[in-house]
């Protein structure tokens, strides 16, 4: 479909059922756009979900477009999931949903009705270079509930369509009153769960090994390879972790290292966890060639919970190493690291 024949005073949005995708909902209706709501069945079978968000979508008078999603969702994200775990890696599978499904499917869903702008109850903003016309994810104004970081791979096809009515809200307290005062029934919904697909009470260990995937026990081994007992199999930990590893060394234990290969789990010192220099790989960046970056100080983060610091990048063609001058701590293969300028992301990588 052509552009300019795209709606530009429609709005087609994310709509989970919850309290966030409902206020953006309803602050896009106040922006004077003609709302319509997407929900994807990531599991082909949430009922409960589905009904959820027709209720909401019904209480707003707007129409809600349901698609399952679930095939492509068992190939591109529970696949990498479960692979990258069995590889002694700690994937996040929203970084990886948001370019190949969520958003894909949000725009592809857009160009179908009509629409131009694309909507989602992220906590974040976008901001365009008057320069150049590039548009970039922005911080939130919140930096508690900032989901920047989660979105660094995404690309212009979307950025430029994209909305986010939530980003300027300071207090999650005030998107609340928001549905309260509009008498919604989702107003003290609790927030969603980490991982959208893993009941939280489940844990992703078991989530995987109920799938028929066995990852088998080994060593717990210290950095010059003395063993040092026994652990339950390598989808049972990451970078950082202390507690549960079932070993007493005589002083705090923290792994270190997962060696997949040799199926052994390291265990050290919390101060074994901080390194000066991140190499990442399959590198994105949302609208300039990495290159540009080269020999450039900007923010970067290692990981969703901490707050950028600075870094120097040395940029090649398959690889990025960022070197800090305050030391990082367990920066985990498998996570992301995102980089910044002022509060845009430029681009991030998966850490190695």
């Amino acid at each position: 479909m052509i552009m300019e024949t795209l709606k530009k005073n429609k709005v087609l949005l994310g709509l989970s059922g919850g309290v966030d995708s409902t206020s953006a909902a309803l602050l896009l209706k106040e922006q004077g756009f003609e709302v319509y709501g997407y929900y994807f069945d990531v599991m082909g079978n949430n009922e409960t979900g589905k009904r959820e968000a027709q209720e909401v979508a019904d209480q707003l008078g707007i129409e809600l477009i349901i698609e399952d999603v679930s095939k492509e969702f068992e190939d591109k994200i529970i696949g990498n999931f479960i692979d990258e775990y069995l590889a002694g890696r700690t994937p996040n599978p929203c970084v990886v949903c948001n370019p190949l499904i969520k958003f894909r499917k949000l725009l592809d869903c857009a160009d179908r009705l009509g629409i131009y702008f694309i909507a989602t109850g992220h906590y974040c903003r976008i901001v365009a270079d008057g320069k150049t016309g590039n548009f970039y994810v922005r911080k939130a104004a919140n930096a508690k509930k900032d989901q920047s970081y989660m979105l660094y791979r995404l690309g212009q096809d979307a950025l430029k369509r994209l909305i986010f009515p939530l980003g300027e809200f300071l207090d999650k307290d005030e998107i609340r009153s928001l549905a309260r005062d509009n008498n919604l029934q989702n107003a003290d919904k609790k927030d969603s769960q980490e991982i959208c697909f893993i009941d939280d009470e489940v844990g992703y260990a078991k989530y995987i090994s109920n799938l028929g995937y066995k990852s088998k026990p080994g060593k717990f081994v210290d950095k010059d390879g003395k063993v040092l007992g026994e652990h339950k199999g390598i989808i049972n930990y990451t970078i950082g972790q202390r507690k549960g590893l079932g070993i007493a060394i005589g002083k705090p234990a923290f792994v270190t290292k997962i060696d997949a290969k040799n199926n052994q789990v390291v265990i050290g010192d919390n101060a074994d966890l901080f390194t000066t220099e991140v190499i990442c790989s399959d590198y994105s960046f949302a609208a300039d060639d990495a290159k540009k970056y080269d020999g450039k100080t900007i923010m970067a983060n290692v990981r969703y919970s901490a707050q950028p610091t600075e870094a120097t990048l040395k940029v090649d063609d398959k690889i990025i190493t960022a070197t800090f001058e305050i030391p990082q701590r367990a920066a985990t293969p498998g996570q992301s690291i995102v980089f910044y300028e002022n509060e845009k992301v430029i681009g991030g990588g998966f850490i190695e």
